[in-house]
């Protein structure tokens, strides 16, 4: 690694190679520079640190010099859509919702000429409006002759003199959650845009109203048991923060549903209270946090993990088997995709054989730190050995992959769903209690299974508030009412 031209490797073994060979020091000064050697190499270590080799998030990534590949690679594409791109083409409606008739002015036309009508020309303008729709509904009433008063029945759910309806619900909730929009700016918008007041504590209720819905028709019961039961799920946990404290939320998902929710605990102990993985026989994707092994499921490592920590080895640490076990692993993945999906027989048995193949130059190259003599407890290895042993230890489940086609190269989809929790974390700040967290994200998850099946949020939540939830989830909720 080399900073302003310096590099800094060569140096510190320089000075180390220096240290070694005075003999006027004392003991204790020699133990003092060895071990500023150690922290300059750590820190030096942590400079070399980005979205590329670890697992920093690319926006900690120090300005364009970490993505020099990336930018090569977007200097040989040409403007606009990529090869595969599928565009998005704004088509003609049969029944626009407006017609302007535009009529040719004859008094410019030539004096001399005969015109008949021939038809017209269409071209079609988008546009979006925004307004305020007030219905009011008047409930006929009848007095008899003595004095009893008959009113007619006002439509469910219409039970104040004035309330907020369903789509403006529907919409706030979607602005909050799906959105990340702050409450502030949801007030601006209905008030700019449609001349609506709203108060931060209808905002809070319309939230609290949606999860309470969500309760009561047992969208966590669909969710649940249908990713229980479902053959490949994936999962992953981050950090939130709930009243100023760090507590994490746990996520469950794969192509069609998602479960988020908040626990005080990161591991086992908040996984059986969510009741997901103590019922999941499937393959699980996951990033090897321990906690996931301690169920009896097939299991699934995300390589996208391995691609990283294999580059900090090969950069930082200049382990050549770590150099070629990345270049393996792209070309397995591709090796994969071209087989539709998965390899078998003498494919399947070449590539294994060429994996352990590199993990073996790595056993030699990466040394293992044995126990001194009289020396207790666990031996700290290098970052780059615990590595090469984890590859090691854990062969079929970061191989997974090529064993059966529904099972993906990496976990990104569990960390995908999981992402935005912490834009909405940097925009919003954080929940002032429990049970807002829980509400947010039991909506969370609503929101983004529906979207996974195609299904405009909007739309979704202004079912809830019509008490009833779409077709694909009711149909889960009745199943697992049928298992229990």
């Amino acid at each position: 690694m080399k900073i302003e031209n310096i590099d800094i490797n060569e140096t510190i073994s320089k000075a180390k190679s220096a240290l070694d060979k005075e003999k006027n020091i004392s003991s204790t000064t020699k133990l003092v520079f060895e071990l500023l050697l150690t922290l300059i190499v750590l820190l030096v270590n942590r400079l070399g640190l980005n979205s590329r080799n670890s697992s920093k998030p690319p926006s900690t990534d120090a300005g364009k010099a970490n993505n020099e590949d990336d930018r090569k690679k977007r200097k040989k594409n040409n403007k606009g859509g990529q090869n595969g791109h599928k565009g998005i083409t704004l088509e003609p409606v049969d029944h626009p919702d407006e017609i302007n008739e535009l009529s040719i002015d004859r008094r410019r036309l030539p004096k001399n000429g005969t015109y008949t009508a021939d038809g017209y020309i269409i071209r079609q303008e988008f546009n979006i409006k925004i307004s305020r729709l007030v219905i009011e509904y008047r409930a006929e009433r009848l007095i008899d002759q003595n004095g009893k008063k008959f009113v007619a029945p006002f439509p469910d759910g219409i039970t104040h003199r004035t309330q907020y309806g369903a789509s403006i619900k529907s919409r706030a909730v979607y602005l909050s959650v799906e959105q990340m929009i702050p409450y502030e700016r949801i007030q601006e918008q209905f008030k700019h845009d449609a001349n609506i007041e709203i108060s931060t504590g209808s905002l809070v209720n319309f939230k609290r109203e949606t999860a309470r819905k969500l309760e009561e028709l047992e969208f966590d019961c669909a969710a649940k048991y249908a990713l229980a039961t479902s053959d490949l799920m994936h999962s992953d946990e981050t950090g939130i923060n709930i009243g100023g404290k760090r507590v994490w939320l746990h996520g469950a998902s794969n192509k069609i549903w998602s479960w988020f929710e908040p626990h005080t605990k990161r591991g086992s102990e908040a996984m059986d209270d969510i009741d997901i993985l103590p019922y999941f026989s499937g393959v699980l994707c996951h990033d090897h946090w321990k906690a996931y092994y301690q169920y009896d499921c097939s299991h699934s490592l995300c390589n996208a993990h391995h691609l990283r920590e294999l580059t900090r080895a090969h950069e930082q640490d200049k382990q050549t088997w770590a150099g070629e076990m990345l270049s393996f692993l792209k070309k397995l993945n591709k090796a994969t995709e071209k087989h539709d999906g998965f390899l078998q027989g003498s494919v399947k048995s070449y590539w294994k054989r060429k994996y352990f193949d590199i993990l073996e130059k790595g056993d030699k190259e990466c040394h293992f730190v044995k126990r001194k003599k009289g020396q207790r407890g666990k031996i700290k290895q290098s970052k780059s050995r615990n590595l090469l042993d984890r590859l090691k230890e854990y062969a079929d489940d970061a191989l997974r992959f090529i064993e059966q086609p529904n099972i993906p190269f990496t976990n990104n989809q569990g960390e995908r769903d999981i992402r935005m929790t912490k834009v909405q974390q940097k925009i919003s700040g954080c929940f002032l209690s429990f049970e807002t967290a829980k509400e947010h994200y039991i909506i969370k998850s609503y929101l983004s299974t529906c979207k996974k099946n195609d299904m405009s949020a909007s739309d979704a939540i202004e079912m809830l508030f019509n008490g009833v939830l779409p077709d694909f989830i009711q149909k889960k909720v009745d199943a697992a009412q049928d298992t229990s």
